[in-house]
């Protein structure tokens, strides 16, 4: 007898758990919520090492008590590197080169739980955007004034309350494949899960008292109504799957010195490696108005 496929596999146990969701909806909703917080928040493996640029300076900080780890390139104005969800530093690296040729410093870090950092407060397996946000400001008091951060999927509302409420502040912003609302991003998963309106309910409590900042408040628009408008380019993939171009383009209109480029064909990770890209954002960070008095 054949072996059953991975994907029958799958969608065996999809529809095992959705049904398992349904009953706890109406028999035990809180302890559903707490369950489905967990899985949202447990980070997935930990993407493989891949080879740096040549001359960076490994280093090591420390944020809500856990060991945060990066590598630095050149000595001029910095730029941050902060990468997404599941991913790590080095999916940035094709930016380093670039900006080392423009005279820029270049800092790269690995959020807690993510990459060759340690994890951080919330526990094994598990972390969460304001822990990338107080990461990224543990980095910047060591590394001083950023004359740009750019930043990848969850970076983007990590980096805006680093801005909001850290130490952080940034002469130019680059957010590529942005995660701009957590909100859309539950609704998805709600309907992954097959869970009901009471088990939302328990499940958005448990995500607010987790995080320590409601939900409805990890939104990039929402904290950058906070922060002093900056130049800001955005690169989106339309056919983006992780994260909605939709919604990037509703952000962009709302922000003020903001502005969209659109790619087709790069999805959510590839964009990052593009030399396309590279060159847009290199190009930005040029600018003559944004480096005043630096060769």
């Amino acid at each position: 007898m054949s072996r059953p496929k991975k994907s029958t596999i799958v969608r065996f146990q999809n529809r095992v758990r959705r049904s398992l969701f349904r009953s706890a909806d109406l028999l035990a909703p809180r302890l559903a919520g707490r369950i489905a917080r967990h899985i949202w928040f447990t980070v997935p493996p930990r993407l493989a090492a891949t080879p740096l640029p040549d001359g960076g300076r490994p280093f090591a900080v420390e944020s809500l008590g856990a060991v945060v780890r990066g590598h630095v390139w050149g000595a001029g104005p910095a730029v941050y590197l902060v990468h997404g969800w599941g991913g790590r530093g080095s999916q940035l690296a094709s930016f380093v080169d670039p900006l080392l040729a423009c005279g820029f410093r270049v800092v790269m870090f690995d959020a807690p739980a993510h990459g060759d950092s340690d994890l951080g407060p919330a526990g094994p397996g598990r972390t969460h955007g304001v822990e990338f946000g107080k990461a990224l400001d543990a980095v910047f008091a060591e590394f001083g004034p950023a004359e740009a951060v750019i930043a990848h999927s969850l970076g983007t509302i990590s980096t805006y309350l680093t801005l909001r409420f850290g130490w952080l502040s940034t002469r130019r912003l680059v957010l590529v494949a942005p995660m701009v609302a957590a909100e859309p991003l539950f609704d998805q998963f709600q309907h992954a899960l097959g869970f009901g309106a009471r088990t939302r309910r328990a499940f958005d409590r448990h995500l607010d008292e987790f995080v320590g900042i409601p939900m409805a408040e990890f939104d990039a628009g929402y904290q950058a109504s906070y922060v002093d408008p900056v130049p800001t380019l955005v690169i989106h993939d339309r056919g983006d799957r992780q994260t909605p171009w939709a919604d990037t383009a509703r952000f962009v209109e709302s922000v003020p010195h903001a502005r969209l480029v659109t790619t087709d064909g790069l999805g959510h990770r590839r964009i990052l490696r593009d030399p396309a890209v590279v060159r847009e954002v290199t190009a930005f960070l040029r600018e003559a108005d944004a480096r005043e008095g630096v060769a």
